[in-house]
């Protein structure tokens, strides 16, 4: 019931909780006016009446600031704001995966390091500049990992990513087809692994999206005490930048300064430490699970 990718289902649902009064939550993540492929469509009155709906017993939530004041201005509807949260009062567990079975498993070395990119492979997690971080490194063997598929918008931007980085000469590695939403150790060749253990591994971690709702990975990133390269999109900087987290910046292009912070915070322990730990008490002060 906000951004249209099921449109006779949101429709159905309007319809129904209209005719019935039936109360519902609808907790909105994205919205059609955010994405250009949607602005021009053959179905506006569709999109006003029910992406979302203004009716009398729902309530809305959405995850952003900026979300909400939009959803105000553009349709009058009253809502309230819930960001993504993490459970930050219980740290996670050492993992029992060693690091290099990972690594084994997709052609790595134990001394590469492991450049985490946790996100799909869609355009808008802009990946040229994550490979572009890794180019740049001046420290030994750097790998980008990507976590995610590369099937939801279809395959064009991953060839480009593809492209791009044997153009750069960057070694990327996709770990999608081992991750899934348990462990599993029942047949070796089939074993999967959880994302938290594919963070666990990770050296660095790099989020250079041009747009996002909120910032998932961010907060996976924070938990799991890694540090983190981030672009600064608009939800960044208006909701969870002004928290105070201590993170590597870039404004949509990579610079000599950030590759120095990065040399910085990978070679000299006590600074990455530094960062790690007041990022997961940040954290856990505003994006708990726990309401505080």
């Amino acid at each position: 019931m906000a951004i249209p990718l099921n449109i006779p289902f949101g429709l159905a649902l309007t319809e129904f909780i209209a005719e019935t009064g039936f109360p519902a939550v609808a907790h909105h993540h994205d919205f059609s006016w955010e994405r250009e492929r949607f602005l021009i469509n053959a179905i506006e009155d569709y999109l006003t009446w029910a992406f979302p709906p203004n009716l009398p017993t729902i309530q809305h939530a959405v995850i952003n600031s900026i979300a909400s004041e939009q959803l105000s201005h553009r349709k009058g509807i009253s809502n309230t704001i819930i960001p993504n949260v993490y459970d930050f009062a219980n740290p996670p567990q050492d993992t029992n995966v060693c690091p290099t079975d990972i690594k084994e498993r997709i052609g790595l070395k134990e001394e590469d390091l492991f450049i985490l990119q946790p996100t799909r492979v869609v355009p808008r997690k802009w990946i040229e500049r994550s490979l572009e971080i890794v180019n740049l490194m001046e420290l030994e063997n750097p790998v980008l990992v990507l976590t995610h598929t590369a099937d939801d918008e279809g395959d064009v931007y991953n060839q480009r990513v593809q492209e791009y980085a044997r153009r750069l000469g960057v070694k990327i590695v996709s770990v999608e087809h081992l991750v899934g939403p348990e462990e599993d150790y029942n047949n070796h060749n089939d074993k999967k692994y959880t994302i938290g253990d594919v963070y666990q591994c990770a050296d660095l971690v790099t989020y250079p999206s041009g747009y996002e709702g909120f910032g998932n990975a961010f907060l996976e990133a924070i938990y799991y005490k890694k540090p983190i390269v981030v672009n600064r999109y608009s939800i960044y900087i208006a909701d969870i930048e002004p928290k105070g987290f201590d993170s590597i910046t870039i404004e949509g292009f990579v610079t000599a300064q950030t590759i120095e912070k990065i040399s910085t915070v990978l070679t000299n322990e006590e600074r990455r430490k530094q960062m790690v730990e007041k990022n997961y008490q940040v954290g856990n002060q505003y994006f708990s699970t726990i309401f505080r």
